[in-house]
């Protein structure tokens, strides 16, 4: 039995004492530096969606974005854009139409929070074996499909990200595998050891050969899904699509992807509505509330 010391005593209260205040500490400036990243797939403006037609819902649409710092948006038309930037006016938006790289067909914009981000280089290529060809449709894609990309410096810890936001063919089994195999291998050439976000709707389960292509170990930044990876609980709906009639449960098709550095203090599926109860779009926004250490 060692003798009673009790200098002993005091050195192991303030040892704890210590690494209580020092996790606190560490909580708070995670809190403080995190930022709230989204994906959501808004339904392009279709006239035959009845009381769900886009004049109706962008309102509902503009109140969920504006709230987050970085969003990544799907099957966006040059006019939905617009409406989009009339009801977001602190963010600032990048983005090109799948068809010609300009205003044809859909975007899968980025949009960012502008007074904490600052833009350094963006651009898009397509999902296809030439992905610098504009408009190019790759392997057996029903459409041509895009990546959206930015390298954003956030002004309020030094920190930066580059930030991928894509849309997956709803046809193509292999044209959902060879996508997620050409954004993983882009990221790897794009990280440059920068804090990575790839999101969207992938058209595809979290068990699916994609997923696994995209999270793969095989290369230095792996991905990893932001609800698996959530410190807190996952909150809201497990399903991200509803079709403007009901919550799927088991379609889970919409995500957000950080590489392992950044920590992900919650994950939540948003459930907004119209003015007259109904769904803002057929899919689920996503958010993520991610922080690294500055």
């Amino acid at each position: 039995m060692q003798p009673f010391h009790p200098v002993w005593i005091f050195a192991t209260i303030f040892g704890t004492f210590w690494n209580v205040l020092d996790g606190g500490s560490s909580l708070a400036m995670a809190e403080e530096n995190s930022l709230q990243v989204m994906t959501y797939n808004i339904r392009f403006a279709n006239r035959g969606d009845g009381e769900d037609v886009w004049g109706n819902r962008h309102d509902s649409v503009g109140k969920v974005i504006q709230a987050a710092d970085i969003v990544g948006l799907q099957e966006v038309t040059a006019p939905q854009l617009r409406d989009i930037e009339e009801r977001t006016k602190a963010l600032t938006w990048y983005g090109v139409g799948r068809d010609d790289g300009k205003a044809g067909g859909e975007f899968s914009p980025v949009g960012y929070r502008t007074e904490r981000f600052e833009a350094q280089e963006q651009g898009t290529f397509w999902l296809s074996p030439t992905p610098e060809q504009v408009g190019s449709r790759g392997w057996d894609a029903a459409l041509p499909r895009i990546a959206s990309w930015m390298r954003l410096k956030d002004l309020q810890t030094g920190e930066t990200w580059l930030v991928v936001n894509t849309h997956f063919d709803h046809v193509g089994a292999e044209a959902r595998l060879e996508s997620a195999k050409l954004i993983h291998a882009k990221v790897q050439q794009m990280a440059d050891g920068q804090h990575v976000i790839v999101m969207g709707d992938l058209n595809t389960a979290p068990d699916s050969a994609p997923l696994k292509a995209l999270t793969s170990a095989d290369q230095p930044v792996v991905l990893q899904d932001t609800r698996v990876r959530s410190q807190s609980a996952p909150a809201g709906p497990t399903g991200t699509w509803n079709g403007f009639k009901a919550i799927n449960p088991n379609v889970r098709i919409d995500f957000i992807l950080t590489s392992p550095q950044v920590t992900v203090l919650a994950h939540e599926t948003l459930d907004p509505k119209t003015p007259n109860g109904r769904f803002a779009s057929d899919h689920l926004p996503v958010q993520a509330k991610l922080s690294v250490s500055p």
